[in-house]
C-alpha cells in the first residue's frame, strides 16, 4: 500500500516538472512555427498535455483486462472530460480571482471568446454522441461511430487552424537552451517531447497503483478512477493554465482546457468505444451528464460580461462536489 501511494506521489510530482518545461517548449514551438495563440493553446498545448490520461486507459485496457483493466480504463476516459469541465475549468477562475487579488490586476478574462465557443460546442456535441448515441449492441455501429469521432476531430484542428487569432508571442527563454535567446526549434521540440515521455511514464505507473489502492479500500475501480485518475493525469492542464493566466496569457489557459476537451471527447472516446463493452451507465453516466452541463454553463458564460466570467467558471466545481458526495455515499 505504502509503496503504491508513494508511486502515484512520485507521479505528480514528475508531472508538476513536466509541465513547466512542457508549457515553455510549446509557446517557443507555436511562436516559431507562427501559429496563432488559439491553435498552439487549443492544439499543441491541449495535444500534448492530454497524453498522460490518453495514455492510461489504453494501458489499462490492453495489458490490464484480467485485472479490471477495462473498467478502469472507463474510468479514466469518462473521467478526464468530467474533471476538465468541473475543475480545471473552476480552477481557471479562481486562478483569476487569485491573480486579482496578488497583482491588483485586471479581474477579466481576457481570451478570445470565438475560439472558446467553437472548442466547447465540439466538446458537447461530441460527448452527446458519444454518451447517448453510441448503439454498444452492434458491433460495426460502434466502429462507425468512433470513424466519426475521430473524423470530428479532424474537422476541428483544421478549423482551428484556419481561424482568426492573436499571434503567438516569443518566450523568454528555453530551459533547454537558457543562455540562448534564438534557440533551434529542434531544441524546444526535443524539450516537449522529453516532457511527454514523463508524463506517459507516470500514467504507466499510475495504473499499477490505482489497481491495488481501490482493491484495498473496496472501491469500484470504474468509479475510483473516474475521481482519483483524471485528477493526476489532469495536472498538466491545470499546472500549465495556471502559469499561463499568471503571466496574463488567458486565451493559452483556456484553449489548453478547452481543447484538451475537444480531444478527450473524441479520440480516446473512440478507443473505449471500439475495445470494451462501452455501456455506460449508473454512476458513471452521471459524470458524462455533469460535464456536459458544466460545458453549455462555459458557453453561455462567454456571452456574458467579462468580469462575471472567472465567478461563473468557477461554478463548475458544484459539480464535481456533488459527484464525489453520491459517489461515496452509493458505497456507504
Amino acid at each position: 500500500m505504502i509503496l503504491d501511494i508513494l508511486l502515484l506521489v512520485l507521479g505528480l510530482g514528475i508531472i508538476l516538472v513536466a509541465a513547466e518545461l512542457f508549457t515553455n517548449g510549446i509557446e517557443t514551438i507555436g511562436h516559431r512555427l507562427q501559429f496563432s495563440q488559439n491553435f498552439t493553446g487549443s492544439v499543441l498545448a491541449a495535444v500534448g498535455t492530454a497524453l498522460p490520461e490518453s495514455i492510461l486507459p489504453v494501458i489499462a485496457i490492453i495489458f490490464f483486462a484480467d485485472n479490471a483493466g477495462h473498467e478502469i480504463g472507463i474510468g479514466a476516459i469518462l473521467g478526464a472530460p468530467f474533471m476538465l469541465s468541473t475543475l480545471a475549468i473552476p480552477l481557471i477562475g479562481l486562478t483569476v480571482l487569485l491573480r486579482y487579488f496578488i497583482k491588483k490586476g485586471d479581474l477579466s478574462l481576457n481570451l478570445e471568446e470565438v475560439g472558446l465557443r467553437r472548442d466547447i460546442v465540439f466538446f458537447l456535441f461530441a460527448y452527446s454522441v458519444a454518451l447517448f448515441i453510441v448503439p454498444y449492441e452492434i458491433y460495426i455501429l460502434k466502429v462507425f461511430t468512433a470513424f466519426f469521432l475521430l473524423s470530428l476531430y479532424v474537422l476541428y484542428v483544421y478549423l482551428t487552424l484556419r481561424g482568426e487569432s492573436e499571434d503567438m508571442e516569443e518566450t523568454e527563454h528555453l530551459y533547454f537552451a537558457p543562455k540562448n535567446p534564438h534557440p533551434h526549434i529542434l531544441i524546444a521540440v526535443v524539450q516537449s517531447v522529453f516532457a511527454l515521455v514523463i508524463m506517459v511514464i507516470g500514467a504507466h505507473l499510475f495504473v499499477h497503483g490505482i489497481e491495488h489502492i481501490s482493491t484495498a479500500f473496496g472501491f469500484s475501480p470504474l468509479l475510483f478512477s473516474l475521481l482519483l485518475a483524471p485528477v493526476a493525469t489532469e495536472l498538466p492542464e491545470k499546472v500549465n493554465s495556471v502559469l499561463w493566466v499568471f503571466r496574463g496569457k488567458d486565451t493559452l489557459a483556456v484553449g489548453n482546457v478547452s481543447g484538451a476537451m475537444v480531444f478527450q471527447s473524441t479520440i480516446p472516446v473512440s478507443f473505449g468505444i471500439i475495445f470494451t463493452d462501452w455501456n455506460i451507465e449508473g454512476l458513471a453516466l452521471v459524470s458524462g451528464v455533469f460535464a456536459i452541463i458544466a460545458g453549455f454553463l462555459v458557453l453561455v458564460l462567454s456571452y456574458v460580461n467579462k468580469k462575471l466570467v472567472p465567478f461563473g467558471f468557477s461554478l463548475g466545481m458544484i459539480f464535481y462536489v456533488t459527484y464525489f458526495y453520491l459517489t461515496v455515499t452509493s458505497m456507504g
